[in-house]
């Protein structure tokens, strides 16, 4: 879905933030495997996937590893960038032909502060990032990697047809070889 049409089921949008906001994001085409940021790096975008697929991911040990998957209708940013002035340990990589629209926080943060109905938006929408990965500890410290497994299923079914099973095995915190153990079992 665009970023406009998915904005209006989200909240009412007056003409005049409308049409800003659709000149503030710009649109973006990323081939499958390209990278959008490196972990390490400083970038205060907002992203908002129109169409597709993408993961964040951190290096360890010279080994990337999955920290989540965003798909259509999602935003992402790197938090520690944007709040903190620090470099994000993770990196934006795109895992499906895709269309992103982005924004640069400091733009997008003056709409924010001329509108309260925007703002209340982002308000519920860090709640709920925040509510996210919240579950996200709580599966990877008290959940069995079967659990883990049947939660991601349950969150998003076509997974596994979108992401390489490297990546849902590193984001599950388990080798390949467990992955395949799981799936067999099923």
């Amino acid at each position: 879905m665009e970023l406009i049409g998915y904005l209006k089921e989200q909240l009412v949008l007056d003409p005049d933030l409308e049409q800003n906001l659709d000149q503030a994001f710009r649109r973006n085409h990323y081939a499958k495997g390209q990278k959008i940021t490196e972990p390490g790096t400083l970038s205060n975008k907002v992203y908002f996937i129109e169409q597709g697929l993408v993961r964040t991911y951190y290096v360890k040990n010279g080994k990337e590893i999955t920290h989540h998957f965003f798909a259509e209708n999602m935003f992402t940013m790197p938090i520690e960038s944007i709040f903190y002035n620090r470099r994000s340990p993770y990196g934006i990589e795109v895992l499906e032909n895709s269309v992103i629209r982005s924004v640069r926080f400091p733009t997008l943060e003056k709409h924010i502060d001329g509108s309260p109905k925007l703002e209340k938006f982002i308000r519920m929408l860090l709640i709920d990032v925040l509510k996210t990965f919240s579950d996200r500890l709580s599966a990877l410290q008290f959940q069995s990697a079967q659990e883990r497994y049947q939660t991601m299923l349950d969150q998003n079914p076509n997974i596994l047809l979108r992401a390489p099973l490297g990546h849902i095995a590193s984001y599950l915190g388990i080798t390949q070889q467990t992955l395949s153990v799981i799936r067999a079992q099923r």
